[in-house]
């Protein structure tokens, strides 16, 4: 895809003497409580992402109680938001279902506001991704389209490596990771939602759009020094050979390290 990497990724297990005990333990809510397959299936990439940047996954069964949740977390230094086959309820951002709102998911909402609380409530980083972004925007208050009406393909699938372009806001935290001082410029994407960002909720900002029609394809947190990122495309998917989508992940565990070297 986009820029190939030019060095082979390698987990920081064979990189440095960190121990599995030393690094940070990244929460992750399985993707999809009502279609086992598809989050079977969904999940490991997210998984291989992480360990390839030095973090260690800690899944989040969408059964679990909430004091089995608070229990999973509380050694967690981060949390990642996966994407999903469900929609976020609109019922959450008062608005009628549009007829291509696909059913929502009440176990994978709640788990994803229990690790969104206890995040904000110890400012550990957050990351999301495709759903995890519109989770995030709705329970920040933000509101969703329901169904991008657009010549661009935003729901090309996993098969397509490219999608669209999207411009980054060379100002942004996203910037920083992914161009990595470099001068920024229009990054090829992949993408698989019908979905996106509406209204962007309290103390979020967009900070990337789809460079042919404006749709919000990142979002970042305004509070300084509390890491907050959600892109609507999806990097574990090409970590392994883009720079931009190692990069993303990378600064990601980067975060969680520093989070947890400061709460230890």
């Amino acid at each position: 895809m986009q820029r190939r990497l030019e060095m082979e990724i390698v987990s920081d297990s064979s990189k440095n003497s960190e121990t599995v005990a030393e690094k940070p333990r990244i929460a992750i809510p399985e993707p999809c409580s009502y279609d086992p397959e598809y989050s079977g299936r969904a999940l490991p990439p997210y998984l291989r992402a992480i360990e390839a940047a030095g973090g260690e996954p800690v899944v989040v069964p969408l059964q679990s109680s909430p004091e089995e949740i608070a229990r999973l977390i509380t050694s967690c230094a981060a949390i990642l938001l996966p994407g999903s086959k469900a929609d976020v309820d609109p019922q959450k951002f008062n608005a009628p279902a549009h007829p291509r709102t696909a059913p929502a998911d009440p176990p994978r909402d709640a788990a994803d506001e229990l690790l969104l609380q206890d995040a904000y409530n110890l400012h550990k980083p957050v990351f999301g991704i495709c759903y995890g972004l519109q989770s995030l925007n709705v329970w920040r208050t933000g509101s969703l389209v329901q169904h991008i009406e657009s010549k661009v393909n935003h729901s090309a699938g996993a098969k397509a490596e490219v999608a669209h372009k999207v411009t980054v806001a060379q100002d942004s935290v996203l910037a920083k990771e992914i161009f990595n001082g470099k001068d920024s410029m229009p990054v090829p994407v992949n993408s698989s939602h019908h979905q996106s960002a509406d209204v962007v909720g309290d103390g979020l900002r967009a900070v990337a759009h789809s460079a042919q029609d404006g749709v919000i394809e990142a979002i970042e947190g305004t509070v300084p020094g509390h890491y907050v990122l959600a892109v609507q495309w999806h990097p574990e998917r090409t970590f392994e050979t883009d720079e931009v989508s190692s990069n993303l992940f990378r600064g990601f565990i980067d975060s969680a390290r520093e989070w947890k070297k400061r709460n230890s």
